[in-house]
């Protein structure tokens, strides 16, 4: 084979089954022979149109009905990037010669994504199995067959399942929209930070049902300071961002009365162990002073920030790490670093989901960030936010939130 050219459009042909692409409004490119050949349609019927528009819903038979099903299977796929397999699904086709007759059928469908170069949906691939003969493999003289019994409990828990699972569907999408929202209405925009500019950014998850419990925090301090947090709560959904919703409100508060980082981080971690879903959250807080030039952090067991030098050189704020809350048994105060910084310097802190990726040392993510940062030290912090984003964040695939904060000191 090597060297030898395939001709895959001879061999999309040729594949055995009934297969079609599809652009992503649901509208034919292109068929196989045996798609042709068991529809009982030619291409030039079928490229070109819209799919229910060349097979439309059998209106005499409300048990035929499958094409929500259908709709919402291919939809899912251009929204979520990710194959859905359906259950067997009864679609009658309207018989060609005989206008106005309707042909019973069973399918088992698949739909697949095709991603383009920036991973989004570009093309459906809808690959069907015609299970007809299947399903009427049973003794036609004997409607109190076994194999009949069987048939009609094997549709009907395939019908059942379908309807389950779609109900899921919508429950979980509900109950992301409401964290999301819950989310959104409780994380600051940045408020000015003297002549300093800044940016906060919030990116949910792109799985769609994965909404986590990420937060930033920005707190004016007396005199020329500021203290800035992010933090991330185990978990996902409503019950995550509630749980965010409460430590975020108690560390800004700690904050406004601590002596340092280390002392508000101390006060949250108590307060988390009386908060259910609090355990193993991770949070870091730096307090900036402009009049001394200094920045002062601690982290609970989460991913350094970061400082952009002008020059382009980054370091990483790493000399005051400790557990996550409430991760020791006994409460133990926790420790503080503090670091100079020349004006133009740029602080970034941000959630794991901004460098952590499976299967990958958490080192590859850091230099990863590394590098961007010094690509884009010309960048102010709202261009720089942006470029992050782009830079590190998967196009596809992306199950963690990510919370950033970007501070020209």
């Amino acid at each position: 084979m090597d060297g030898q050219r395939v001709d895959y459009a001879a061999v999309f042909q040729d594949l055995p089954g009934m297969v079609a692409l599809l652009t992503p409004d649901l509208v034919y490119v292109d068929v196989n022979e045996d798609f042709t050949r068991f529809s009982g349609r030619s291409r030039t019927q079928l490229v070109g149109r819209y799919v229910f528009d060349a097979f439309p819903e059998n209106p005499h038979d409300p048990a035929a009905a499958g094409m929500r099903e259908t709709e919402a299977s291919m939809l899912r796929v251009v929204a979520t990037g990710e194959r859905d397999t359906m259950a067997l699904l009864r679609y009658d086709i309207e018989d060609p010669q005989r206008p106005g007759h309707w042909q019973e059928h069973f399918w088992s469908p698949v739909n697949a994504p095709v991603l383009g170069p920036d991973g989004q949906v570009v093309l459906i691939v809808h690959r069907v199995e015609e299970v007809t003969q299947l399903i009427h493999s049973r003794d036609p003289s004997d409607d109190t067959s076994r194999s009949g019994v069987l048939e009609g409990e094997l549709y009907a828990r395939s019908r059942e399942l379908q309807e389950v699972n779609e109900r899921l569907r919508q429950a979980h999408a509900r109950e992301r929209e409401v964290a999301v929202a819950l989310q959104e209405a409780m994380l600051p925009s940045p408020s000015p930070v003297g002549h300093h500019e800044a940016a906060v950014r919030y990116h949910p998850s792109i799985s769609g049902l994965n909404v986590c419990g990420d937060w930033y925090d920005l707190v004016d301090l007396p005199g020329d300071r500021m203290a800035v947090a992010v933090g991330d709560v185990v978990g996902h959904g409503l019950a995550a961002a509630c749980v965010m919703g409460q430590l975020r409100s108690a560390l800004s508060a700690a904050t406004l009365v601590a002596d340092g980082p280390a002392q508000a981080l101390d006060a949250l971690g108590l307060y988390a162990r009386s908060v259910e879903g609090a355990e193993s959250t991770t949070a870091a807080t730096a307090f900036i002073d402009w009049n001394t030039h200094t920045l002062t952090y601690s982290s609970a067991g989460h991913p350094p920030p970061a400082l952009l030098d002008p020059d382009g050189g980054v370091t990483f704020l790493d000399q005051a790490t400790d557990p996550p809350l409430g991760a020791r048994p006994e409460h133990v105060p926790r420790p503080q670093a503090t670091a100079a910084f020349t004006e133009g310097t740029t602080l970034v802190m941000y959630t794991d989901g901004l460098i952590e990726r499976r299967a990958e040392d958490i080192y590859d993510g850091l230099a990863r960030l590394a590098d961007s940062l010094e690509r884009r030290r010309k960048a102010d912090p709202e261009a720089l936010a942006d470029a992050l984003l782009a830079d590190l964040l998967p196009t596809s695939g992306n199950t963690d939130d990510t919370a950033l904060v970007i501070i020209r000191l």
